[in-house]
């Protein structure tokens, strides 16, 4: 391959470019990888495990954390968003980080820190010190996620890497659905300070690992004189600006708030900035051209909808079930985490299913699995409870697998190792950016479709009707007064339009996922002879 880092990052893309990201010479790699590789590998996924398990596991215990800090509810959502906006921020940033440190000396400050930053959210009293902790968790934390990919595409030949990814596929997957339950069993049987301070003997066990199994580079501080600062102050303002607005928007009805309005203008500037940046700089900071790139690109927005789907069904299912059936953080948790026993249950199959089954049949297949998981929840009732998800947990833990394995190995094969750090922070960044949007826009359908749900309900309700007068008498005498009657009536058709609105939230999913389903002939078949097979 003729076109180096360099060419990549140019204003223009070498016509060789496309074929060469798609058939790249391994020369020099072993066929098999030795223990030190695979305990490399190990280390990589442990880190992004920890760094995906911490976007999720304060929402089970938010009530009381924002209780002992004295944070209100619209500064306590602040503990689960500054996380993601800081790690949005920080994962495209990762390669360009990896290439002036080293993967060894970035992988070990960022856990060091990442410790460090967990006992600070551990030992806080107040909101400031809160925030500042998470955000240094979502920094350091961020820089685990991609580099647990660049670790497969580097340190493993091509035959054993559908084996790394499965790995790396399932900690991801586990993660944020292990976060609720994980947050929620160790508020209420020890006390949501050990949130944070799980991360310290997971935090030293991965240190352990980095320094007996990668490799020590020399850093080359000449990345930081000759850095894309356009692009890197671009990609902050950007890609921070643009989460905020998504998580805060609804709450501070968008652009009737200064706020907001400040920020969207800052996000355009950075974006801006990134775009300048890919235009004039010599090695920008991230190849955004590998986005148009046939397969990479397809690979990118299918995770975007991964993420969707990943966070979405996360943050609304918790939501139904504490509103409808009363669960604690808990009970919800468990029904969360359903989703991850079909991760656990595929795992061993995986390399075996990449290596025999097309990438386009295999992805497709997992999203109408998804598709059909949010078909099934968009029937929900008001006396619907946990054991109502059962079915559509599992069928979205199924689909989420084939989905997310086969996407991480497609983002692996598509692009050379050289680019391999680039392709991960883009990769990831995609699917985390899915999920914050994912939030936003549940966020809006639930305040408009409830609007819109609550006055057909009240609509429908005709007051001189005999029905209708006969059922508020008997209410009427049952309670002891009309207002008290009202009040009933009035809750039971909120009741009713939350779980209508519920319910459309779940078929918007459905929709979705449908329309991004073509993607998958994108997609290019993975060459029969670097497939892993299952020693």
């Amino acid at each position: 391959m003729s076109a180096t880092v360099g060419e990549a990052g140019s204003g223009h893309t070498p016509k060789s470019m496309d074929n060469s990201l798609n058939s790249v010479a391994e020369t020099g790699t072993p066929q098999r990888a030795d223990l030190t590789a695979w305990l490399a590998v190990i280390a990589g996924s442990l880190g992004a495990l920890m760094a995906t398990l911490d976007i999720s596991i304060v929402n089970s215990s938010l009530p009381t954390i924002q209780g002992e800090i004295g944070a209100s509810g619209t500064e306590g959502t602040w503990i689960a968003t500054s996380y993601l906006v800081a790690e949005i921020v920080i994962i495209p940033l990762t390669a360009w980080l990896e290439r002036m440190l080293g993967l060894r000396t970035l992988l070990l400050t960022a856990t060091v820190l990442f410790i460090g930053f967990s006992m600070l959210c551990g030992v806080a009293t107040d909101l400031t010190t809160m925030i500042i902790g998470r955000v240094g968790q979502g920094f350091t934390g961020g820089a685990m996620i991609p580099t647990a990919m660049t670790i497969i595409a580097t340190r493993l030949p091509r035959s054993q890497q559908p084996i790394g990814t499965a790995l790396f596929g399932t900690t991801a997957i586990l993660g944020p659905v292990m976060g609720p339950l994980l947050g929620g069993w160790l508020t209420e049987n020890l006390s949501w300070h050990y949130s944070f301070f799980i991360n310290i003997p997971l935090g030293a066990i991965l240190l352990v690992l980095l320094l007996t199994s990668l490799p020590h580079q020399k850093a080359r501080l000449d990345e930081l004189f000759q850095a894309d600062w356009l692009g890197i102050l671009g990609m902050a303002l950007g890609l921070g600006g643009l989460t905020v607005v998504l998580e805060e928007g609804q709450r501070e009805q968008w652009f009737e708030s200064s706020t907001i309005v400040t920020l969207s203008i800052i996000t355009a500037i950075g974006f801006a900035f990134l775009i300048a940046g890919q235009l004039f700089a010599k090695k920008p900071v991230i190849a955004l051209k590998l986005l148009f790139q046939r397969q990479f690109g397809a690979t990118a927005i299918l995770a975007f909808v991964v993420g969707i789907m990943m966070y979405g069904t996360a943050y609304v299912i918790p939501q139904f079930l504490a509103a409808i059936a009363d669960y604690n953080a808990l009970q919800s948790g468990k029904i969360v985490m359903l989703s991850g026993i079909p991760s656990l249950m595929m795992m061993p199959l995986i390399p075996l299913m990449v290596r025999y089954i097309d990438i386009r049949l295999a992805v497709g297949f997992g999203f109408l699995v998804m598709a059909l998981s949010c078909w099934v929840d968009i029937s929900l009732t008001a006396d619907s409870i946990g054991s109502d998800f059962v079915d559509s947990q599992f069928l979205r833990g199924i689909g989420t697998v084939l989905g997310m394995i086969f996407l991480n190995q497609a983002a692996i094969s598509s692009v050379p190792p050289r680019y391999a750090a680039d392709a991960s922070g883009l990769f990831n960044a995609m699917r985390n950016l899915g999920g914050s949007i994912a939030i936003a826009v549940i966020a809006i359908a639930q305040d408009q479709r409830l609007w819109l749900h609550s006055r057909r309900l009240e609509e429908g309700m005709n007051a001189s009707d005999p029905e209708v007068q006969s059922y508020v008498t008997g209410l009427s005498h049952s309670f002891g007064s009309a207002e008290a009657a009202m009040r009933t009536i009035s809750g039971t058709i909120q009741r009713e339009a939350l779980v209508m609105t519920y319910n459309d939230i779940f078929w918007l999913m459905m929709v979705g996922i449908l329309i991004v389903m073509p993607l998958v002939l994108f997609l290019r078949p993975l060459p029969k002879g670097q497939l892993a097979a299952m020693h």
